[in-house]
């Protein structure tokens, strides 16, 4: 809308109706009571003419997810999730794909909502869903991988080849929506990777969307070493809500670093498999935060998760929603991805202000206190 049109529609009593609403682009359409329900009725028809899937196609059903809960635990079959109360912390773990896996539309299709990447996506998305209703004190969330990295690229190579399908599409959407929902959690994301794990192609997507990844470095014991793989899947098959990948986001979209992580990607469509990188070779292309060794690894993290446990959780809250839409904005983003925003909204907060707010009692050698409950 032209700002001088906003202008009027912002101090107007009467608002905007009529013809001139959609003259003015706030409304697609206008249509008489009497006229309503068909003109929605043709409106979707004309929509659902577009889409691509085939008319002969047959849906896919979405059983009810099975889950197991305990006071401290959640548990499906390719996530589990462990809660520290005393540390304010939650730890997700996202397994790869075990046993024989589809690599053909066939396959895909009979495998239906039991498919890894599909049920793995059902499942993280429902945890995540799950934890920011339910554990609002539970401020810092550990994501963590486990299993077979090559499984999971393998699972990758299966959507890529066949994405043109609707189905593999479909999938391959909610993935992007689940991951999506982390970015937009106001929960701090850290990434730690250990030995066992496979943040490997499109799982590798979790520690970027993490504040912080950790690697573990093993000069000693090279055999056991976590590696970070890349694929097709970390450069813009699923991006952030402002249309970016992550690894843009995380260069700033400069040329150098991206050129030097895409060289790393291998070509997965033509058997070519990406370099498995190791805690020095990932921290010298800027693709993980740190890479303690073993000696200092528990003292580094135990530190790391300390100190953000002592935060105002409403200024992490502004400071971690700013850094991760800092560098390119779209209508989903101008309000949770503008500091001044934050900004307003953190210094009239409680946490500031209250009788023990980190602005009243700055300076008096008192010790802020604040409710840790994120919102």
């Amino acid at each position: 809308m032209r700002h001088d049109r906003a202008d009027i529609f912002c101090t107007s009593v009467e608002g905007v109706r009529g013809q001139r609403a959609v003259e003015w682009r706030l409304v697609d359409a206008i249509a008489k009571p009497a006229q309503f329900a068909a003109a929605v009725h043709q409106r979707a028809e004309t929509l659902a003419a577009t889409s691509a899937r085939p008319a002969e196609a047959k849906g896919v059903a979405l059983a009810r997810l099975e889950r197991s809960e305990s006071a401290d635990a959640i548990r499906y079959e390719h996530v589990a999730v462990a809660i520290d109360r005393d540390k304010r912390t939650v730890t997700i773990v996202v397994k790869a794909p075990t046993g024989a896996q589809p690599g053909d539309i066939a396959a895909i299709e009979a495998a239906g909502a039991a498919w890894w990447p599909l049920a793995m996506a059902r499942q993280l998305d429902d945890a995540i869903l799950t934890l920011r209703t339910n554990e609002l004190d539970l401020g810092t969330w550990i994501l963590k991988t486990e299993g077979d990295a090559a499984a999971v690229l393998a699972a990758g190579a299966a959507l890529v080849a066949n994405q043109d399908h609707w189905f593999v599409r479909e999938t391959i959407g909610m993935l992007r929506r689940t991951f999506a929902r982390l970015d937009v959690s106001s929960r701090t994301l850290f990434a730690l990777i250990e030995p066992g794990s496979c943040f490997a192609g499109l799982l590798a997507e979790l520690a970027f969307a993490a504040d912080r990844a950790y690697m573990l470095a093993l000069p000693d014991e090279p055999e056991k070493a976590p590696r970070l793989q890349l694929d097709e899947f970390n450069f813009g098959l699923l991006p952030l809500v402002n249309d970016q990948s992550r690894l843009a986001r995380r260069f700033y979209d400069e040329a150098e670093p991206l050129d030097a992580a895409f060289e790393t990607a291998g070509d997965r469509t033509h058997g070519v498999a990406g370099t498995a990188l190791d805690a020095d070779a990932a921290l010298a292309l800027g693709l993980v935060t740190a890479a303690p060794d073993d000696i200092d690894w528990d003292d580094e993290i135990r530190i790391a998760l300390e100190e953000r446990a002592a935060m105002s959780p409403d200024a992490l809250t502004g400071l971690e929603a700013n850094l991760r839409f800092g560098t390119s904005e779209n209508m989903a983003t101008r309000i949770f991805g503008r500091l001044t925003a934050w900004q307003n909204w953190i210094f009239q907060r409680p946490n500031a202000v209250g009788a023990k707010g980190a602005l009243k009692v700055y300076g008096t050698g008192e010790k802020a206190g604040f409710d840790f409950t994120r919102v």
